[in-house]
């Protein structure tokens, strides 16, 4: 099927129906793209009324980038009234590979009363593999969602945060199996020897996606020893 011209991008994202407008989302985010076709259009639809078109929008800023794209993405992180929204925001801040979008996100995870916005927050730190990020992370670690923690674990290993390898180990025998998982993929980053037994641990676990990141980390860990 041939792409459709950028005209008729612009006549689907102006269409009152709505899964139009998610179609002509989905071809300003394709690679095929280019930045100054697609930005226009994508700055057009932040301002939809429906939260998934204009969530799509946010995050292709964090594909399709320029040097504006920080400054708008904080400002809807910290503004919009959507938490599906301001997670988007957070989540296209770690595609930017911007350090400077650090301090916003750090804010937005102590600040923001959604936890799913927490959750983005965390995975984009671990995105931008800032060392600021770490004591953000380590506080995750306690949250009483398995999911925000998932989130920690790997940006932890993401940034590379040895001295937090203690903290880690605690998730060793986690009753959570996605947390043993998480745990054992983000050992592969963090060479030490305590990591390489408890990769060792982790490769005779009963769940079987457990063991097998284990054993993929142990492979990884050996080219960092």
């Amino acid at each position: 099927m041939n792409q459709p011209s950028l005209e008729q991008i612009a006549t689907q994202l102006n269409s009152s129906n709505v899964s139009e407008r998610i179609l002509a989302m989905i071809e300003l985010q394709k690679e095929t793209m280019p930045v100054s076709d697609a930005y226009p259009l994508i700055k057009q639809a932040l301002n939809d009324h429906n939260v998934q078109v204009r969530g799509m929008a946010v995050f292709s800023l964090g594909i399709k980038k320029t040097a504006a794209n920080r400054e708008i993405l904080v400002n809807i992180l910290e503004s919009d009234l959507d938490y599906n929204v301001r997670a988007m925001a957070a989540g296209a801040l770690g595609y930017l590979e911007d350090k400077q979008a650090v301090a916003p996100l750090r804010r937005a995870f102590y600040e923001d009363t959604s936890w799913l916005v927490q959750f983005s927050a965390a995975v984009a730190l671990g995105n931008l593999k800032d060392v600021q990020a770490q004591a953000v992370l380590l506080e995750a670690l306690d949250s009483n969602y398995p999911l925000l923690q998932e989130a920690a674990i790997m940006a932890l290993g993401e940034i590379g945060a040895i001295d937090a390898i203690t903290r880690l180990l605690t998730f060793v025998n986690a009753n959570d199996w996605m947390l043993r998982k998480r745990l054992a993929e983000a050992l592969g980053n963090l060479p030490d020897s305590q990591t390489q037994a408890a990769l060792n641990y982790l490769q005779q676990d009963s769940h079987p996606l457990v063991a097998e990141a284990a054993k993929h980390s142990l492979q990884q860990l050996a080219k960092l020893l």
